[in-house]
């Protein structure tokens, strides 16, 4: 198929990598502008841009889709189908129409549940079982468009929103390919959403990455996974900021956050219902450590309150 492609991070160049390889023609491929990173702060470019410039395919960068004069680059190719995955822009109902057979989403969960930003790590954090991709005929509402296709994965008690990412990323490539090969027969038979199970998946915030000590173990085991890489969960130790990074619940009783115990294996702190094992760690201005590394470092007592 002739196909616009529009999407920014790693998970989209996860699916514009599977629609080259099956031969697909990508006439345009739509990502965010170029942003400041990294300590020198220098504009970078999205991985999907990357990508689609090591394939020598055009590239278009605008902030916005509003006028008919940014959506003119887009109107005048003739596209069978625009492929959506995180692409961080808002389509009008303008754009929607262009191509011959409409704009299909990549969409990481199991609609109607978590619609919106952040569906991977509201999924851990919540405690779902199992997520997946949904293929979404979009319209103009946020992640509301009928159903065209669901893939189920389930989350494991291990998964953190970088490996549950990778699983989704894999997934949502190999099934918008599957798709395509059979797009008229799925949209004749498009699933509406249902009206029942719509939650909101928000974007992360920094300020939500504070551990609350007070908390049960196992919701806060959830939060260490959901927000690693980022925002990484975060207490702090003598005032100081300290990362979590992995951490498991078990059972242990005292005041919420004082340490109960330490040793080559980890530290443990109790929380308002168990006690979390942390087991990797960091300190602001160091490099992330493994819990022995850390202790070596930082000799933290039994009584020892972080938070």
């Amino acid at each position: 198929m002739k196909l616009i492609f529009a999407g920014t991070p790693d998970f989209a160049a996860d699916a514009l990598a599977a629609l080259i390889a099956a031969g697909h023609d990508i006439a345009l491929v739509l990502t965010q502008p170029d942003r400041p990173a990294g300590r020198g702060m220098k504009l970078s470019p999205s991985p999907v841009k990357v990508l689609a410039e090591q394939h020598g395919l055009p590239v278009y960068q605008p902030e916005k889709l509003r006028t008919a004069e940014q959506q003119a680059p887009l109107a005048g190719i003739d596209a069978d189908a625009m492929i959506v995955a995180a692409y961080g822009l808002i389509l009008p109902q303008a754009v929607l129409a262009l191509p011959r057979h409409g704009c299909l989403n990549i969409h990481a969960s199991l609609l109607p549940r978590w619609r919106g930003a952040a569906p991977i790590q509201r999924a851990i954090a919540a405690g779902d079982a199992e997520t997946g991709i949904t293929i979404m005929q979009m319209d103009v509402g946020l992640d509301t468009g009928d159903m065209l296709s669901v893939h189920r994965t389930a989350i494991t008690g291990d998964d953190t929103a970088q490996t549950l990412h990778d699983k989704l990323a894999a997934q949502g490539a190999a099934a918008i390919v599957t798709a395509l090969t059979d797009l008229p027969t799925l949209q004749a038979h498009r699933t509406p959403q249902p009206a029942e199970g719509v939650t909101y998946a928000e974007k992360l915030k920094k300020e939500e990455a504070q551990i609350d000590w007070s908390r049960p173990a196992v919701e806060l085991d959830r939060m260490v996974r959901a927000f690693n890489p980022f925002p990484s969960a975060q207490t702090l130790l003598d005032g100081t900021p300290l990362k979590i990074w992995a951490a498991t619940p078990v059972s242990g009783n005292g005041e919420a956050g004082t340490v109960l115990a330490t040793g080559k294996e980890g530290l443990t702190v109790a929380c308002g219902e168990g006690a979390l094992h942390i087991t990797e760690l960091q300190k602001a201005g160091a490099k992330r450590v493994d819990a022995a590394a850390f202790l070596a470092g930082h000799p933290l007592a039994v009584g020892n309150q972080l938070g």
